[in-house]
């Protein structure tokens, strides 16, 4: 969900129980837009407190993960180490359901005497911004300087008064009374939803919609539409979660598709895919700093295989056209049985014609029917039979010519296929290795280095432990695909894998058991999901036993054929949890 003012309030919540009576001891400026405080709590614990506003990424945590600082540290950073290093943390707040955060420090001067200054954060999107305040709220620097130039609405530069602009202005959630949230709804013309984002501070539009969802009210009526009842209900679910932030009772939760992180809030989600899955973390900070991680970590890998990407997407087009050209060419070569017939009835018939003629009518002994025979008045029978069997040989050539190159083309199609599909499930970067290896040796992408020289392979298949304890493999890549099948697998374990389209193989070690309906079911969703009709309602999987499969001779790693096989239809989701590597 959005970084809004609910989970500013859980995090402001966390920093309290973490932070406060904590002493400042170390302040680095890691970004230019990013600090990094390390605050020592009064249980003697070291913890490092992220400020970032970063316009695409701000945000505030708890994280546990340094990062190395400039060699000289800029002005603002300096400005907070005179007067906040050492300093004890009061209080931290936040101003209503604002996104924005205040840290009270309190800190001796020169002479000795104690004061207390501000520094806020405003969580804002490109209006973020890291502010430092003096004791009579006045603005003695910022990480970020906004002149009048830039904003009509509020000066940042030292020396003017600091505010919180309102200029939407929205109502503090926190303050409003259930019947005045029932008034509201009453006298909107848009969804509910909408109506609770747009009328009240801190409320995204996720967070409105869950809240909607949790109400069972029609999301999609006018909020003026709605029953009475409704409106009532709907108010009283809006009031009882505002009463559970001002409370502090947050249950920090991200949400997945697949590996992916797709949500995170500070409320348990309701409102999710099938095929999604909610983690529960401990704060707000775990619940933010995985987010991002592991939304970076996806956003680098598809960074990093985008050139092996576009190599695939290329070679594919390519390959189309020359499928779509060889099958026209092929289909052309089907006529050439007739001018064999052609050159057979002359060979039989000729001797009736006197000469000159264009055409001879004659019966096809072949189907009983009359057939007219196209002439070339200025050639004999026999050489115009002859012309007949040339050009039959020369499409029979080239039919079985352009036979091997479609198959040739098909073949390639298939194998390009498949590699774009594990670009597609690639979750880091040691998964793009064997992928890289595997287009340099079949001649898609140049060698470069040393010639027998490859990079070292640490990337291993995913693995599952079914609900009844089997293990599951599932290959990333072509090659694992090969070395699961022939290798990882005995002739009792059992083979799933995407019909008729590209996917991982799907190993279940049966280690002698008989499997289960529900392990057939969870490694048939694995075989769906990891496959090219991931987005699709449903895919259907053949499985087999693993001495039924024959590895196909020439043909790229991972590719089998079978000749007797069980199917079933499997929704592609992720039913289990990826096992922990020991």
């Amino acid at each position: 969900m959005a970084f809004d003012g609910i989970t500013v309030a859980a995090l402001v919540r966390e920093f309290n129980d973490r932070l406060t009576g904590g002493h400042i001891s170390k302040i680095a400026q890691t970004e230019k837009d990013e600090l990094q405080l390390t605050v020592k709590t009064p249980d003697r614990k070291n913890l490092r407190l992220t400020l970032s506003a970063n316009a695409s990424l701000p945000l505030a945590a708890i994280t546990e993960d340094g990062k190395p600082s400039p060699l000289t540290a800029p002005n603002f950073c300096m400005l907070l180490r005179k007067h906040l290093g050492g300093g004890l943390i009061k209080s931290i707040t936040q101003p209503g359901l604002e996104r924005c955060i205040r840290f009270n420090v309190e800190h001796r001067d020169e002479m000795g005497d104690l004061g207390t200054k501000t520094l806020v954060i405003e969580l804002m999107g490109k209006y973020s911004n890291i502010i430092f305040l003096s004791d009579d709220n006045v603005i003695i620097d910022s990480i970020k300087h906004v002149p009048v130039s830039l904003s009509s609405v509020r000066e940042v530069l030292p020396g003017r008064p600091y505010f919180l602009p309102n200029t939407v202005g929205k109502t503090d959630p926190l303050k409003e009374a259930e019947e005045n949230i029932f008034h509201v709804l009453s006298a909107s013309n848009v969804p509910a939803a909408k109506t609770l984002s747009s009328t009240y501070t801190g409320i995204s539009q996720s967070i409105a919609s869950e809240i909607v969802h949790l109400s069972g009210v029609d999301a999609d009526l006018p909020a003026s539409g709605l029953s009475e009842a409704a409106r009532v209900h709907l108010a009283h679910s809006f009031r009882r979660v505002m009463e559970d932030v001002a409370a502090g009772a947050f249950a920090p939760c991200v949400l997945y598709q697949g590996e992916e992180p797709v949500e995170y809030s500070a409320f348990p989600i309701t409102r999710f895919p099938e095929d999604s899955r909610m983690v529960s973390m401990a704060s707000m900070s775990s619940v933010i700093v995985t987010y991002y991680r592991d939304r970076d970590v996806t956003s680098r890998i598809r960074q990093k295989s985008a050139d092996l990407r576009k190599i695939v997407t290329n070679l594919l087009e390519k390959d189309y056209k020359k499928l779509d050209l060889q099958e026209k060419q092929l289909a052309d070569t089907d006529k050439k049985d007739k001018y064999r017939i052609y050159g057979e009835l002359l060979n039989t018939y000729g001797y009736e014609l006197q000469g000159g003629e264009k055409s001879l009518t004659c019966t096809n002994y072949y189907t009983g029917e009359e057939i007219t025979i196209p002439l070339d008045p200025q050639k004999t029978a026999q050489e115009n039979a002859r012309k007949f069997f040339d050009r039959y040989g020369k499409l029979k050539r080239t039919q079985e010519a352009l036979s091997v190159q479609t198959a040739e083309t098909r073949q390639e199609i298939d194998h390009l296929e498949s590699i774009s599909t594990s670009l597609e499930i690639a979750l880091k970067e040691e998964d793009l290795t064997q992928i890289r290896q595997e287009l340099t040796e079949y001649g898609f992408i140049r060698h470069h280095g040393p010639h027998g020289r490859k990079e070292k392979v640490t990337s291993r298949p995913f693995h599952y432990i079914s609900s009844d304890g089997f293990d599951m493999y599932v290959g990333k890549n072509n090659y694992q695909n090969e070395e699961l099948t022939f290798k990882t697998a005995s002739g009792n374990d059992w083979w799933f894998h995407s019909k008729k389209v590209p996917g991982s193989h799907v190993i279940v070690k049966t280690g002698g058991r008989e499997m289960t309906d529900r392990a057939f079911e969870e490694a048939g969703a694995l075989a769906a999901y990891y496959s090219k009709g991931r987005n699709a309602d449903k895919v259907e999987i053949d499985y087999v036993q693993r001495r039924e499969l024959r590895k196909v001779a020439g043909a790229a790693p991972g590719f089998v054929i079978y000749h007797t096989n069980y199917s079933l239809m499997a929704v592609p989701k992720l039913l289990l949890r990826e096992a922990e590597e020991k």
